[in-house]
């Protein structure tokens, strides 16, 4: 009994807040805050009005489909490679590619700068914040490859290959039917990855905003519940990209 209330207790001190800031996004008072007023949803017909909400929107969706992209074929290329690599080296490169991930977010952001904007001279922008979600998002990519890769029936493809199929061939009609759902599935943890960055994004974007970037901002000037409305939306986004990212995947935890 007692462990039940502890987690109980757990469980309401982690979802607490979050579950806060959804029902303030629907409170009809200007100020967030017990007494909340009665429902409503003005706040996000505000935003549906806010040019500034509309800009980063589109840029943040523009961001994470590039990163989900580019991430997936470039991880996918990765974990080929790994799949056919001596154990030792796999280790020693996963571990390599793992660093973004293991690494603070101020500390790669930093890095992402130093190279990118002052050692090979880009500008400030959309494509930096692009290379930097990519950079934290393959690793995830992956793993998630290489996992289904690992039940992956190697005899299917040498049967194709002793049939006459090239190398190319292959791959399409035998290895990328198979191990399309993980990749499906890795692409929509890029794209939720992407979305619920910000300290990468604010140190890369130079002008203009992503979601979390445009609510910061807000943050700084007025706080009211079209701050919670955000933040729903991009609590909706994420994590329903992610369940659908362990649905399509198949992943059985």
């Amino acid at each position: 009994m007692i462990w039940r209330f502890v987690i109980a207790f757990f469980l309401l001190f982690m979802l607490g807040p979050i579950l806060l800031v959804v029902l303030f996004s629907f409170g009809s008072n200007a100020l967030i805050g017990f007494p909340m007023g009665g429902l409503t949803l003005d706040w996000y017909a505000k935003l549906a009005h806010d040019t500034g909400f509309h800009s980063a929107f589109w840029a943040s969706f523009i961001v994470a489909l590039a990163t989900a992209i580019l991430a997936t074929i470039t991880g996918t290329c990765a974990a080929l490679a790994l799949t056919k690599a001596a154990p030792k080296l796999v280790r020693s490169a996963l571990a390599a590619l793992s660093l973004p991930v293991l690494l603070p977010p101020l500390v790669v952001a930093i890095a992402i700068v130093v190279l990118f904007v002052r050692g090979l001279g880009l500008g400030l922008g959309l494509p930096v914040v692009i290379l930097g979600h990519i950079l934290v998002a393959q690793p995830f990519v992956i793993l998630i490859v290489m996992a289904r890769l690992a039940r992956f029936d190697q005899a299917t493809v040498d049967a194709a290959r002793d049939l006459g199929a090239s190398h190319w061939q292959a791959f399409r009609l035998v290895t990328l039917p198979q191990i399309a759902s993980a990749l499906i599935g890795a692409a929509l943890v890029s794209a939720a990855i992407s979305l619920d960055d910000f300290i990468i994004a604010s140190f890369t974007i130079g002008g203009g905003n992503t979601i979390s970037t445009f609510v910061w901002g807000k943050m700084r000037t007025t706080l009211d519940p079209s701050i919670n409305a955000i933040a729903t939306i991009l609590l909706v986004l994420t994590v329903g990209l992610s369940a659908l990212a362990l649905r399509v995947s198949k992943y059985k935890g």
